[in-house]
């Protein structure tokens, strides 16, 4: 009885440190978290873009252009802007993704988004839609929602008035900022990302990324990233340069939300007002490392 005992101990010992054993072995990313994942993931993804260096159509405003293009460069992509509806279809062409950007907008802009669109889900590259002051004018609303009919969008970013209007939601925005928090719309999202099949981004003070089944929140950034024009804007375009080499667009969304809420961290802690925040923007958005990214990024699910 006793021998029995004391053997079936020592098999149970045997069998159970074999166990831990096999437990000690299984590759840490099966253990790690999957923001310890989606860490790696962000800084991989940069250091692709800057082998890569993708080209990143734009049909984008008149605000924003000369400085979405240098955030664009900073970060190693390669920026065009193109909105001529006789050009996009060619540009479309040779582009990695295409971000439309509503917000100085006329028909023939939107005649041109719709035609870049509709290349761009033939040639299969991610397209990223922003809808500038949608909730501000019915345009505006129904230009952003002709868009998302027309073509397969990838990903849509948007503060929180702006994604609130393109639902039933009879939201408004002030011009085209936001009038409401992102938790007002996190719900919303979720329902826009499962009508149009799309990747969702509603940004503000926390950042809240979804697909309507797994949300990612992203807590980086600072508050003078408000007082520069068209922040919201080239966060967009990050976005389209980040889905441009990983096609994972929930988690290349969070990781370009996180590159530039970094970016505007550091950025804050050298400058000392908008004006050279907004250049110190830009040399923190050329400056950060796949390193610093892993390390600095704030995630949650």
């Amino acid at each position: 009885m006793g021998l029995c005992h004391s053997k079936r101990n020592e098999e149970s010992y045997r069998y159970g440190k074999g166990w831990i054993l096999r437990l000690l072995t299984v590759p840490y990313y099966l253990i790690w978290s999957n923001t310890m994942n989606l860490h790696e993931y962000a800084g991989e993804t940069l250091k692709k873009i800057r082998a890569q260096k993708p080209l990143i159509h734009n049909i984008t405003n008149y605000v924003v252009m000369n400085y979405t293009a240098n955030a664009l460069l900073a970060c190693g992509a390669s920026p065009v802007m193109a909105h001529a509806y006789n050009e996009v279809r060619e540009m479309v062409g040779i582009a990695n993704a295409l971000v439309i950007n509503i917000g100085t907008l006329e028909e023939e802009w939107i005649r041109s988004m719709i035609i870049a669109a509709s290349e761009a889900n033939k040639k299969g590259i991610p397209i990223i839609l922003d809808p500038v002051g949608a909730g501000a004018t019915n345009f505006r609303t129904t230009a952003a929602l002709r868009i998302l009919r027309a073509a397969k969008i990838s990903v849509i970013r948007g503060n929180a008035s702006e994604i609130l209007a393109l639902t039933d939601s009879h939201s408004q925005t002030k011009g085209v900022d936001s009038q409401h928090g992102v938790d007002e719309a996190t719900d919303v999202a979720l329902e826009l990302s499962l009508r149009y099949n799309a990747i969702v981004a509603v940004t503000g003070a926390t950042d809240v990324v979804t697909d309507g089944n797994a949300t990612i929140k992203v807590s980086n950034g600072h508050s003078l990233m408000s007082y520069v024009t068209g922040t919201g804007c080239t966060a967009t375009a990050l976005i389209g340069t980040f889905c441009a080499v990983e096609s994972d667009y929930l988690k290349s969304a969070a990781s370009a939300l996180a590159y530039f809420g970094i970016a505007g961290e550091l950025a804050a802690k050298e400058a000392i007002a908008p004006g050279s925040f907004m250049i110190a923007l830009l040399d923190k958005l050329y400056s950060i490392t796949p390193v610093e990214l892993e390390q600095y990024a704030k995630f949650s699910m």
